[in-house]
């Protein structure tokens, strides 16, 4: 099966909702949004506005994650943003590891059907890659144990982890550093999970980098 990854525009915000959208555009359902809000705006955007403000991110010159496609069909979605941005620019349980302007990759979503199928690895590829063409100097993500499951995904992808809650690091030329991991809050498409990310960031193992050479992927 092919699989392309291309940057979540406006051109492409239906897609965006065929994934992250609820089937009743009145539910609030997360929409991508409990890792990138602060809790309050979070909490304070319920229903259609929270699709609203997913298509304003859309239309931004940067894109707000990136959509994975099968044959023309939309089939995944991951979000990486500039951590400055995010919320994890000021947690206390996540800690930084220096003052470089990373960006953060930290939620994968394949649509129902499609998962076991390698489409979550082209995804971590394609945030990574896309955070490199904006100019990132390092992606970092923040895993949780999940059975182990999350630690398996990057491992096959030759990702290094750190241990406990020390960083992964090395020298960003060195071919063999290709860091990178993802929280996951467990949410699922139709489901209401403004309130998780506090007990998400609660479960984190590590930051994880990802500073080594490129990963290619699709354009605009």
């Amino acid at each position: 099966m092919s699989i392309v990854v291309w940057p979540a525009t406006m051109a492409r915000f239906d897609d965006a909702a065929t994934v992250l959208g609820p089937k009743n555009p009145d539910s609030s359902v997360c929409w991508c949004l409990s890792h990138r809000l602060d809790w309050k705006t979070n909490r304070e955007l319920v229903g259609r506005a929270r699709g609203e403000y997913v298509k304003k991110l859309c239309s931004r010159t940067v894109a707000a994650g990136v959509l994975a496609y099968s044959d023309a069909e939309v089939v995944g979605w991951a979000a990486v943003a500039p951590r400055s941005e995010l919320p994890f620019a000021r947690s206390t349980k996540i800690p930084h590891v220096d003052d470089l302007p990373v960006w953060s990759a930290w939620c994968i979503r394949v649509r129902p059907g499609y998962r076991g199928r390698g489409i979550s690895h082209a995804l971590l590829d394609g945030a990574v890659a896309y955070a490199r063409a904006q100019g990132s100097p390092a992606i970092e993500g923040y895993p949780v144990d999940n059975r182990g499951k999350k630690v398996r995904l990057h491992q096959s992808r030759g990702h290094q982890l750190g241990l406990g809650r020390l960083p992964a690091r090395g020298d960003a030329a060195g071919p063999a550093l290709t860091q990178l991991g993802a929280i996951s809050s467990g949410c699922k498409r139709g489901a209401d999970c403004r309130g998780v990310r506090s007990e998400a960031a609660a479960q984190h193992r590590d930051i994880a980098r990802r500073v080594g050479p490129d990963v290619r992927a699709g354009g605009s």
